[in-house]
């Protein structure tokens, strides 16, 4: 299967939008550092499931699915974070969305361990 027909790829894409739309609100001062942060986590998120799905061995994709996780881990503290600052209101909805990705991905991982 194509890794673009995946529905933890097609949500980790989704949640790259939504996080670029509410980091926009963040201050200007935090453009280069927990902007750019936040922008670069959520984006290997999804490059890490397609790396990992062009891979050979299921033991290689499970590897850059670990690597995708934890960049969702990152991104779901930085999120956090933001809220605790008060520089960002909505984050609830991300938190959520950030949830269902994490799912998806462990069953995702849980799949490759299987192979």
């Amino acid at each position: 299967m194509d890794y673009k027909e995946l529905d933890v790829w097609l949500q980790a894409r989704e949640l790259v939008k939504k996080v670029y739309i509410l980091s926009g609100s963040f201050p200007k001062e935090e453009q280069f550092s927990l902007t750019s942060q936040l922008r670069r986590c959520v984006v290997s998120v999804s490059s890490n499931i397609a790396e990992g799905c062009g891979r050979q061995t299921a033991k290689e994709a499970i590897y850059f699915l670990h690597i995708a996780r934890g960049s969702l881990f990152e991104a779901e503290t930085q999120i956090i974070l933001a809220k605790d600052l008060e520089m960002v209101s909505g984050a609830d909805e991300i938190l959520g969305d950030i949830e269902r990705v994490k799912k998806l991905l462990n069953g995702f991982i849980n799949y490759h361990k299987k192979l």
